[in-house]
């Protein structure tokens, strides 16, 4: 048994040979590039043009901020880890409990903004005379008021349940801090946090995958009565955006959740953990500004000189 009084705790990172380490470093700082850049220029421009000034552009907004701080809190961590030697990995206990608890916040913030995306789309699409009406400021505010204070809660108790435990061990088994390796850290009797964990993703996931079923069903069952071709082609751009930005969070989630049921592949569930926070917070900006002809036209009117 370890020292249970040592703030230091150590990285298991990522166990790479000489030359893809030189390929997975460049690929992770070119991501964080991207991260940073897309979102931030996306964030920006819909702040300074008026026209982008909707609902369905200001929680765009949202998922962008979501995407820099997840990105920020653990991408640089690891490109710096990656360049040290395994033994110098160090990371307090406090550091690590606030890394944990932003990656998880970020997660599921993401579901939460990308569920009342759905349901603003759903508005739009099918009740578009009453849109301004139920889409209002007041309503937007609280919407997302809610999407980051429903995560916060959420977050605190899982987080705060693992905490509690009395830690007997220092090494986390990942390349960065989050709620397993926090909890793995004891020897005590994991069982509250296995169970409240459990239910955790079930509400969520169920939640997540639920509205945006019934929402894009429900667009569907419209787009089939109506039988308009500009009511369909209006759905087709508005939506498939946000289903592919949505279809790719939750494809990288469900790999990292498939991988920790198999011990074996600890090294591909390490790559995959990292790829959760890469590759949404690189592609949803790229997505946004090819998809959306607003974003895109907004993004072409200062090389227009306009």
């Amino acid at each position: 048994m370890e020292n249970r009084s040592s703030a230091l705790l150590q990285m298991e990172g990522l166990s790479l040979s000489h030359s893809p380490f030189l390929a997975v470093f460049s690929i992770f700082l070119l991501s964080y590039v991207l991260i940073m850049v897309g979102n931030v220029g996306n964030m920006f421009l819909i702040l300074r043009e008026r026209s982008l000034h909707q609902p369905v552009y200001l929680l765009l907004c949202n998922l962008c901020i979501n995407d820099i701080i997840g990105g920020t809190h653990v991408i640089p961590r690891l490109l710096a880890d990656m360049l040290r030697a395994p033994s110098e990995r160090l990371i307090s206990y406090p550091e690590c409990v606030t890394q944990a608890y932003v990656t998880q916040l970020s997660g599921t913030t993401s579901h939460i903004i990308l569920m009342i995306m759905a349901f603003d789309r759903y508005v739009a699409i099918c009740d578009p005379l009453h849109y301004t009406t139920i889409m209002s400021g007041r309503m937007l505010v609280k919407l997302m008021a809610s999407a980051w204070g429903v995560a916060v809660v959420m977050v605190s108790i899982l987080i705060g349940l693992s905490v509690r435990l009395t830690r007997c061990r220092s090494m986390i088994a990942n390349p960065y801090c989050d709620n397993a390796s926090l909890f793995k850290l004891s020897c005590e009797s994991t069982l509250i946090n296995n169970v409240f964990g459990l239910l955790y993703t079930v509400l969520l996931l169920s939640a997540s995958i639920g509205s945006v079923l019934l929402t894009y069903g429900k667009i569907t069952l419209v787009c089939l009565r109506t039988n308009s071709s500009s009511l369909n082609r209006r759905a087709l751009q508005t939506c498939s955006t946000h289903l592919l930005v949505y279809l790719l969070m939750l494809l990288s989630g469900a790999v990292v959740i498939t991988l920790h049921r198999f011990p074996q592949y600890s090294d591909y569930r390490k790559l995959a953990g990292i790829l959760f926070v890469v590759v949404p917070g690189a592609a949803n900006p790229i997505i946004y500004g090819v998809q959306c002809r607003d974003i895109r036209n907004a993004w072409a009117r200062p090389s227009r000189g306009k």
